[in-house]
């Protein structure tokens, strides 16, 4: 029995929830999400509330149920108050710059790395060091932070590369000279 799917997910009354043919669509202060569920599962929404319901119990079926609750469940926080990820970069020389709709990584590289910024997405800078991911939707937030953080991961000797804000990284103790 799946817990997380049979979770009741509340609806504040900024956010209207509507279920046409397996499409659920989120509409909030922030914006508009949807997505599709999967043909064996089934969304009743209630005065203020969605629950989500199996319709068999196959193992891919029950799999998808707690899946979807919530990823509805990140659809209503998104479109009501969003998602934030902070990002900093650590490294003599090592800066973040906004360029439009473009940022431009300084990571000890030959070459500044250009990374385009998608629509849905805003990026803030705080300072040339530290920068603040936002959007509706937690997927393409975090896998946009994830892909930024690729581009010079922190390595455990020094400490340098771009991290998450907060993010513990184990140190390490570089070689020793023999006596």
């Amino acid at each position: 029995m799946s817990r997380i799917g049979n979770r009741v997910i509340k609806v504040p009354t900024s956010v209207t929830v509507e279920n046409n043919s397996n499409i659920v669509t989120v509409k909030g202060p922030k914006g508009e999400l949807s997505y599709e569920v999967n043909n064996n599962l089934k969304v009743n929404i209630l005065e203020g509330s969605v629950t989500v319901e199996r319709l068999n119990e196959d193992k891919q079926t029950k799999a998808m149920h707690g899946t979807t609750n919530a990823i509805i469940t990140n659809m209503i926080e998104g479109v009501n108050s969003g998602f934030s990820k902070g990002l900093e970069i650590i490294g003599v020389g090592y800066r973040f710059t906004l360029k439009g709709n473009k940022l431009v990584v300084n990571a000890g590289y030959s070459h500044p790395v250009e990374v385009e910024i998608p629509k849905e997405i805003e990026v803030e800078s705080v300072s040339n060091t530290e920068i603040v991911v936002k959007g509706i939707d937690k997927e393409l937030v975090g896998e946009f932070a994830a892909n930024i953080r690729k581009i010079r991961k922190p390595e455990p000797y020094k400490g340098k590369g771009i991290r998450y804000k907060g993010e513990y990284i184990r140190r390490k103790e570089g070689k020793k000279a023999s006596k």
